[in-house]
């Protein structure tokens, strides 16, 4: 961490709030944000503002000294994916317990070519779900860069075009032939992990899919998505095993306009208690049973997405007991 990006200094209640949810599940819990380079975090995460250039170069460091944060999406992975040697850099930055969440290229999960200023579809990817794709462009580099500090490489497949979602199919063949050869090529402990925003692609056919395959599901909270009491048939369906969550935009909002609205990020505007609940609901039951959680919120989703991350330890805190024998699944 070069001087300058300094972690502000926790409060009480946030240092005592860590150290007994790291008692009761150690390497298990995994919270965190998505990306760390937001000015408005200032005394939340960073000692004081930083430019978001600086933040982003030099601020992860920082950013895993927080006593909650023990993961970080990288979602820019999806539009710009890091060679091996960016990603063993942002690993060095982070303590031994820390895993990051990276999302596979959009190179891979989009089954159509965008416009880059106004993503409109421009043809068909000829790359969709192609293996030696995902190979070459995701997979390895992050196996290379960042080893054992790779806890999730989730695939979100963009919205599907007409075309395959009238061939449910022969989308799923694609994807299980992918997941056969990623699902491998993870070293131990990581998860391959799929996520979907075509609410119609859920059912039992992709959760029997990914749980043959070794993958997991991603409880993916985004506008286009059911709530999460709503996804909770496709946990049910593909248990037991870990919990991966991304909790990105409420229903009903739209990314530009909270984005432009709820900037600089250093509040809730919008608290979600309904989806909080759910999440630690699922999260108690999931530790309870002897899984790991990795949960990584969006600014988008409440207006702040560190005092999202507090708000939801406490809300598992609030629930924590000692787990009780043959916890069920959530």
């Amino acid at each position: 961490m070069r001087v300058g990006v300094r972690a502000a200094t926790p409060d009480a209640g946030l240092a005592a709030l860590a150290g007994r949810l790291a008692a009761r599940h150690g390497d298990r819990l995994h919270l965190g944000t998505s990306s760390w380079h937001f000015p408005g975090w200032s005394g939340l995460v960073w000692d004081r503002p930083h430019d978001p250039a600086a933040l982003s170069r030099d601020g992860l460091a920082a950013y895993a000294a927080h006593p909650l944060m023990r993961t970080v999406s990288l979602d820019r992975a999806f539009y710009r994916p890091p060679d091996a040697a960016t990603y063993r850099r942002l690993a060095a930055l982070t303590p031994p317990g820390f895993r990051f969440v990276v999302k596979a290229a959009a190179a891979v999960t989009d089954a159509v070519l965008r416009d880059p200023a106004s993503g409109r579809m421009l043809q068909a990817n000829p790359d969709f779900l192609d293996t030696g794709t995902a190979l070459a462009r995701c997979v390895q580099p992050c196996v290379e860069g960042l080893a054992g500090r790779l806890g999730v490489l989730v695939f979100q497949i963009s919205p599907l075009p007409p075309r395959w979602l009238a061939d449910a199919g022969a989308w799923r063949i694609r994807l299980g032939a992918l997941l056969d050869v990623v699902v491998p090529a993870l070293p131990a402990g990581a998860i391959a992990a799929v996520e979907v925003r075509d609410p119609g692609l859920l059912g039992p056919e992709l959760a029997a899919l990914l749980r043959d395959r070794g993958a997991r599901y991603v409880l993916g909270l985004h506008d286009r998505m059911p709530a999460a009491d709503a996804q909770l048939p496709m946990l049910r369906a593909t248990w037991p095993g870990d919990l991966i969550c991304r909790w990105n935009l409420q229903r009903g909002q739209r990314y530009a306009d909270v984005r432009d609205r709820w900037a600089p990020f250093d509040r809730l505007q919008a608290p979600d208690a309904d989806t909080r609940s759910t999440l630690a609901r699922v999260m108690h039951a999931t530790l309870a049973a002897g899984h790991r959680v990795f949960v990584t919120i969006n600014n988008k989703a409440e207006g702040s997405a560190p005092r999202s991350v507090r708000a939801l330890a406490e809300a598992l805190d609030a629930l924590d007991t000692p787990a009780a024998p043959g916890a069920s699944a959530p």
